[in-house]
């Protein structure tokens, strides 16, 4: 290998990294070289510890250190409201709103016929179990206004139909937008406006 095949290396994989392509990754790769120290180091020191520590919450989907989440465990937590995602940044942006205090139901994607993502592969199965176990009140459907995203919502809707409120997003959340790209004042009124399915 070549005396910068590493470096290259590196590089590649920064590059497959989302919002970075082959030039913002060298940009980025020749930083942290000059920052050693400051970056590289605590940076690999950081990566090699959540690679061996990181999982998904056994109970709703989220990312964490443990089998269930601090959310999952936190018993303030335990409103009765759970509110589904399509994925953890989802949930995360939902977090960093501030305005929901109950749980959370991490999907993992969207149905799709094209891509043959049916109920199985999500965690609509595992949804619904929860509906039944826990003393849930309302379901909040807080998906992305894609296609995608309200037939996912749909199908929800038909499975839970009799057994629990069911509330969507309601202003605040643009048609084709994803949670993960709203700052946060739209997410609060979003998610304060819901709606009855």
């Amino acid at each position: 290998m070549s005396s910068t095949g590493e470096i290259e290396a590196l590089i590649d994989l920064m590059a497959k990294l989302p919002g970075l392509g082959p030039r913002s990754a060298r940009r980025a790769v020749l930083h942290l070289i000059r920052k050693r120290a400051l970056l590289l180091t605590p940076l690999a020191d950081a990566m090699q510890t959540v690679a061996a520590t990181a999982r998904e919450c056994l109970n709703c989907g989220n990312v964490g250190t443990g089998d269930i989440c601090d959310i999952c465990n936190s018993e303030k937590r335990a409103t009765g409201e759970l509110c589904v995602v399509e994925d953890v940044a989802d949930l995360w942006a939902m977090e960093r709103a501030g305005v929901f205090k109950g749980r959370y139901h991490v999907l993992g994607g969207t149905l799709s016929a094209l891509d043959s993502v049916g109920p199985e592969e999500l965690r609509i199965p595992r949804l619904i179990d929860r509906i039944a176990s826990e003393q849930i009140s309302e379901v909040i459907l807080a998906l992305n206004a894609t296609v995608e995203g309200q037939t996912t919502a749909h199908y929800i809707a038909d499975q839970l139909e009799g057994q629990v409120r069911l509330t969507s997003l309601a202003q605040g959340v643009p048609i084709g937008g994803e949670l993960d790209y709203l700052d946060d004042g739209t997410i609060s009124a979003a998610l304060r406006a819901r709606k009855e399915l």
